[in-house]
């Protein structure tokens, strides 16, 4: 396909004009928030903010490979946590704990986000089933399976803990007070943003999105790039599980219920088209980042005996922002389409000259 499609152009002009509104609103949040409570700039809420900003970040850039294939993913919240809680029970059972063999439970972590992520590729690309449902389904195992190994290994009835080791959280967290998170997320966004825009597998990922049935007539497998991008969301999923413990090594197996729902916000918000065709790595990344301001900051300007929950309120405000990116992809669709439309009578009349 050639780079100088008018259509292309504009396209990646608007997405670039979509991230600078989202910059620009982030910079007006940060300020409003800060202008409510100063805690909200000190360098431990900032902190605490990035811990709870890159898995969800990693959460949405995997996700974001399924959302360009016009699908959906489910399960990435309690895939997550139950990757998590699968390497706590290795970890508590002797086999990775504190003798330092703890870095055997990052292998396991990521095969298991990976084989969920598997799972969902092939249900709903063998299988045909909705998105929606395959997910769906999966979302309930993999909440069921968690809660079978949690209850199997757990001495209380509230958490599964990590074993406290140094290098975890340097490695993935906290390096010497600098939140190394951030250059893991500087990383994969930039190995995504490859992925998407630069190799096949993006370009066909794109395809399917745009139209499904002419990127198999023109002889896309179209199965085998649909397995692959759900099997990104997992593998994805797996790895934020990795930064969720070096955060929170103490786990509840509720602590995935939304995860989800946020990482698909975030991937809408970003400019992502929510039927396929087309994707904005940055601006997931951006959307992100969006969400955990606003939720970090609703929970500090309502945390001095306010009687209404900061949570409810963060719900309530994500999901007006995500109608509203939702209505603005339809608004440019439309808008596609009439340029396309008022373009075939031009085309038509320089034909026949």
């Amino acid at each position: 396909m050639s780079n100088k499609n008018p259509l292309l152009k504009k396209s990646a002009g608007s997405s670039s004009k979509q991230n600078i509104v989202i910059i620009l609103a982030a910079i007006a949040l940060f300020a409003i928030f800060y202008l409510i409570n100063n805690n909200f700039a000190s360098s431990g809420n900032v902190l605490n903010m990035t811990k709870s900003f890159v898995p969800y970040a990693i959460l949405a850039l995997g996700v974001t490979f399924v959302i360009a294939t016009g699908g959906i993913d489910l399960s990435i919240g309690t895939v997550c946590i139950g990757s998590a809680v699968l390497a706590g029970a290795i970890c508590r059972t002797g086999v990775s704990a504190e003798d330092g063999t703890l870095w055997l439970t990052i292998p396991i972590i990521l095969v298991s986000g990976l084989v969920f992520g598997l799972l969902n590729g092939v249900l709903v690309a063998k299988c045909k089933l909705a998105p929606f449902i395959a997910t769906l389904g999966t979302m309930l195992v993999s909440r069921g399976v968690t809660a079978v190994i949690s209850e199997a290994i757990r001495e209380t009835s509230s958490a599964v803990k990590y074993p406290p080791t140094g290098w975890f959280q340097k490695v993935f967290t906290n390096l010497n007070g600098f939140p190394i998170g951030l250059v893991w997320v500087l990383v994969l966004t930039i190995i995504c943003a490859v992925v998407m825009y630069k190799t096949k597998v993006g370009r066909y990922i794109l395809a399917i999105g745009s139209n499904e049935e002419a990127a198999r007539l023109s002889g896309i497998n179209v199965d085998k790039y649909k397995i692959t991008a759900y099997a990104i969301s997992g593998l994805f999923a797996g790895m934020a599980a990795l930064f969720y413990v070096a955060a929170n090594p103490s786990l509840n197996i509720a602590s995935g219920n939304g995860m989800e729902l946020d990482a698909v916000a975030s991937v809408y918000i970003g400019g992502t088209s929510t039927t396929g065709g087309s994707a904005s790595i940055i601006g997931t990344i951006l959307g992100s980042m969006i969400l955990v301001i606003i939720r970090n900051g609703l929970n500090l300007a309502l945390s001095s005996g306010s009687v209404v929950s900061a949570t409810n309120i963060t719900y309530a405000v994500t999901g007006v922002i995500v109608v509203g990116a939702v209505m603005l992809d339809v608004l440019k669709k439309k808008s596609a389409a009439k340029v396309k439309i008022d373009s075939i009578p031009a085309k038509k009349e320089e034909s026949k000259s």
